[in-house]
Order: structure tokens, then sequence, then C-alpha cells
């Protein structure tokens, strides 16, 4: 392995042991806990394809991105792999990813695989030797039955609701979401058309604009 500065670059014969794969708001949002154990990431594309086809209750029904286990829709996307610490081992890499897609602080809980889960249940996979990583972890979810026929125009309508709410107040909401996927060249099938709803829906030209104005039109309504 070289350094480059301050960052670790892979020779193309070397492989690593543990990563997680990062294809939403991981890439720029890995938490804390990712933080400290990772030295690296490696650019790639998604083995299976994903779409926006999860509404997310901590977003406030804002649209994220999973995997689509049948292959029915979406595409193979841009995507990363964060290479994690050699001294962090798979149970413990598997229990800091569940806690922060959870959004759990409490270094005690820890990742269980459940004989019966649901929708709501955050689950973890592993890719075997994926791009020189001899294992790579991402989570995935059941389909949400009451979300199984969403459309582009339906992931607008989630997207701007949750901009007006807590999410869009926090800066957690679908459309900044859509944005950060689309500034690192993640498209899916349903991408283009759920941006030109939303840009439809605000009048506005730029999902930049889009969220400015809804910013100022949530601002005057809770000032009401």
């Amino acid at each position: 392995m070289q350094t480059v500065g301050n960052k670790l670059k892979m020779n193309k014969k070397e492989t690593y042991k543990i990563g997680i794969l990062a294809f939403g708001s991981l890439i720029d949002n890995p938490g804390e806990e990712i933080k400290e154990i990772e030295i690296e990431r490696i650019n790639c594309k998604t083995p299976f394809k994903i779409e926006f086809a999860r509404i997310s209750s901590s977003r406030n029904k804002g649209p994220t991105l999973i995997p689509i286990q049948d292959n029915s829709k979406g595409k193979k996307t841009n995507a990363q792999i964060i290479i994690i610490d050699h001294k962090t081992n798979m149970n413990e890499a598997k229990s800091i990813l569940w806690r922060r897609e959870c959004h759990i602080t409490d270094k005690s809980k820890k990742f269980k695989d459940l004989t019966k889960p649901t929708s709501k249940n955050v689950m973890i996979e592993v890719l075997e030797n994926f791009c020189n990583v001899e294992k790579v972890l991402y989570t995935y979810f059941l389909p949400q039955d009451e979300y199984n026929d969403l459309t582009p125009i339906k992931l607008a309508d989630f997207a701007i609701e949750s901009i007006l709410s807590k999410a869009g107040k926090e800066k957690k909401d679908g459309i900044r979401y859509l944005l950060l996927a689309k500034k690192h060249g993640i498209r899916t099938q349903y991408s283009d058309d759920y941006e030109k709803q939303i840009l439809l829906k605000t009048d506005t030209n730029s999902l930049e604009e889009a969220i400015e104005k809804l910013d100022k039109q949530f601002v005057t309504y809770q000032n009401k």
C-alpha cells in the first residue's frame, strides 16, 4: 500500500479484509463510528440494481435508495467501498453499520440476524471477494407493501412532503438526498424523471432552486 498525502492508495494486487458498500447517504455521512475505522475508499459499481424504492420514516417520508433484490427495476450505479481497519472484525463491523442505519448511538447495542424480519428492519448482507475486498457489507430492506407502486410522480410528492417537515429543517429530506446522489453520479431507472417531477411541481429549474424555494416556504409557514 502506498501513502499519498493523508490518503491511502490501493495497489492493484492488494486485497482488503472488510469493506462497507456505500451507494446513498453513507457516502457523505457515514457516521462517527465508521469514520473512526475508515482507512480508504474504492470507487466501484453496485453489483445489483438499486432504486429510490424506500420511503424513510427518519426522513419524514423522503425516498431513499435500496437494493432491488428481484432486479425488477432500478439500475446498477456508481458506489464506493469504505475500507475499514483490519482490527475491526466482521461482527463488530456489522454492528457499527447497523447502528449507523438505525441512528443508534449506544455502542452496547449489537446487530442480530432476525428469523422473521419486516420491512422496518435493517438487514445486512455480505458480498464475497468484491473489488479486491474479501467481504463487503451492505444494508437492505424487505419491500414496503404500502409503497410497492412507487412512481417518479409519487416519489416527488414524498420528497416535497419531507422537505416541508422536520427533515427539511435538519437538511435530511428527500430532495437533498436526491441531489447528493446526483452529485456522486448515481443514476437509477427513476432518478431523472423523479427530478423532473420535483421541478415541475415546484416550478423551478434545478434541485438547488427547489430546495431554496421550499426552505423559504417552510420558514414562512412556521412563522405564521
